[in-house]
């Protein structure tokens, strides 16, 4: 009974003491684990909140980049660190919800080694056509696909890629055949030189081309407007009600982080992300945001992660080799 007794009075001074241990974090250099290379839109946005996160906390907030298999090896470091609030990942949706799926055996569990913290950052595709494409609309592309299968083609920037995987929904829904193919550089000079018909590239990227008019610009793939390009429809209201292929950006952290920790983290993202300047810099890169907090993270990467699963075992995608 004593021993029980004093059981019970260990466990309620660790729940006392959790919020206070919450009041003191940080106290110590934070990481943000990124999954890219330096350069990468993960990385810039990574470095632009860990600056942030840096001023408001008062100690050193790192980025370090750990690439391959798209972004699962860094999600893989974060996964196997201590959930002590040191080590976060800055995680894209496909490392977290594409991966999972499309990688034959991956090291770890998204929903059962990392805990979401707060999704942040939004960004649709533009589908671009060149210029000498006779389609001005998204309907006259889908009319011509339609009259002329297997001729027209997308550009993406590589198989198992939030944009090829889009595409392939796109081709499902619209029943079309369009051919994939798949780039790992310049991707859109051969679309620009009418080599490839079309392209499905994020809204940072291609925005200077449609802007300028090397590319026409047809359709968003947000299920809104994007407030970035608001004159662009969306597939959405294009023909395909419903559709929705964006890429979103957000902090994880090891499974077991404690709740005082992830909220911490969470309100200071959230006040970081209505900063003028910030919201300055992110419009400039082509993204919305967004201020998902844990369980609201959580529901996304769940039905994403069905969804995208549905659309890779159908189209029969493997990875890149």
């Amino acid at each position: 009974m004593k021993a029980m007794r004093v059981w019970t009075l260990a466990l309620a001074a660790m729940l006392i003491a959790l919020p206070a241990a919450a009041q003191q974090y940080p106290d110590k250099p934070v990481r943000f684990i990124v999954g890219f290379t330096a350069g990468s839109a993960t990385d810039i946005t990574a470095r632009l909140f860990a600056q942030k996160f840096a001023e408001a906390w008062g100690v050193p907030v790192m980025v370090e980049n750990v690439p391959g298999a798209g972004g699962s090896v860094g999600g893989d470091r974060v996964a196997k660190s201590a959930p002590d609030g040191a080590t976060f990942y800055w995680g894209a949706n496909g490392a977290l919800t594409i991966n999972p799926t499309l990688q034959p055996n991956p090291t770890y569990d998204v929903a059962r080694d990392l805990a979401p913290v707060v999704r942040l950052l939004i960004v649709p595709s533009i589908l671009a056509v060149n210029n000498d494409l006779p389609a001005k609309s998204f309907p006259e592309m889908i009319a011509l696909a339609k009259a002329q299968p297997g001729t027209l083609s997308y550009a993406s920037p590589g198989v198992g890629t939030p944009q090829h995987i889009a595409g392939e929904l796109l081709k499902s829904l619209a029943g079309v055949e369009i051919t994939h193919v798949p780039y790992r550089g310049a991707v859109f000079t051969d679309v620009i030189g009418g080599r490839v018909s079309m392209t499905l590239q994020n809204m940072g990227a291609i925005l200077p081309l449609v802007q300028d008019g090397r590319l026409r610009g047809i359709a968003v793939t947000s299920l809104k407007r994007s407030s970035v390009i608001p004159a662009l429809p969306t597939v959405a209201e294009s023909g395909l009600p419903g559709f929705e292929a964006i890429s979103w950006f957000g902090l994880m952290a090891p499974a077991g982080t404690p709740a005082p920790i992830v909220a911490k983290a969470h309100q200071q993202a959230v006040a970081i992300v209505g900063m003028p300047d910030v919201k300055e810099k992110l419009a400039a890169l082509g993204f919305d945001t967004t201020t998902d907090g844990p369980a609201a993270m959580g529901d996304v990467i769940k039905s994403d992660t069905a969804k995208w699963a549905k659309v890779i075992k159908e189209a029969n995608i493997k990875p890149a080799q």
